[in-house]
């Protein structure tokens, strides 16, 4: 599997583009469409993986769907995310209400797009509806964590309590890379080593 990083114009976060055989897999949707186009080509794309739903992340989903006549992935909690203008976070003060393209993720599992396997986890307090893929050791975890650093928990809807909580589930969770909506990926090693720090950092 080849993976690919398109960075936005919104504050910087992370489009990746998965690819394997002939079929793609993108995560995220903050990239604007054309950029995505030339980039996916003619290869088929079998289907969008949202980790949440802030507008720097997810604001071009709709389109994608409809370009690439494909669904869209994503945690149950995000329809509250986007519809809501001040959870959205968008600059314009706009929020997404269109959802006829998405398929809703209610627990932990093991599912299939095309050829790709997924593995989801639920992973709130940056945002309710912060969502973790693992796709063949790679972990894609939007805003969860960063290379150095955690998502933050002073938004709407953020929960620092829940953040502990995910902080905890992903210590017995098995991969190699962590693929970040910012920046750089990092390692199991990196993340397990920071963690306790993030732990001290949110009960002080």
């Amino acid at each position: 599997m080849k993976i690919s990083k398109l960075v936005s114009n919104l504050l910087d976060s992370n489009t990746f583009i998965l690819q394997k055989d002939s079929e793609v897999l993108i995560i995220d949707c903050g990239c604007k469409l054309d950029l995505v186009k030339r980039f996916v080509g003619g290869k088929k794309v079998a289907g969008i993986l949202l980790t949440h739903g802030h507008y720097d992340h997810a604001l071009y989903c709709n389109e994608y769907a409809k370009e690439f006549d494909c669904d869209i992935y994503a945690n149950e909690n995000i329809v509250t995310t986007m519809s809501d203008p001040q959870a959205f976070y968008s600059e314009d003060g706009s929020n997404i209400n269109e959802f006829c393209h998405f398929k809703f993720l209610n627990k932990d599992g093991q599912f299939e797009i095309g050829n790709f396997e997924i593995e989801c986890f639920s992973l709130p307090g940056h945002s309710p509806c912060c969502e973790g893929y693992l796709i063949e050791g790679n972990f894609f975890v939007g805003d969860f964590l960063f290379a150095k650093s955690f998502g933050r928990v002073d938004f709407v809807n953020s929960d620092k309590q829940d953040m502990l909580k995910s902080f905890e589930k992903v210590k017995n969770i098995e991969f190699n890379k962590v693929f970040s909506g910012h920046g750089e990926e990092s390692t199991k090693e990196d993340q397990i080593r920071n963690l306790s720090l993030y732990k001290r950092f949110l009960t002080r």
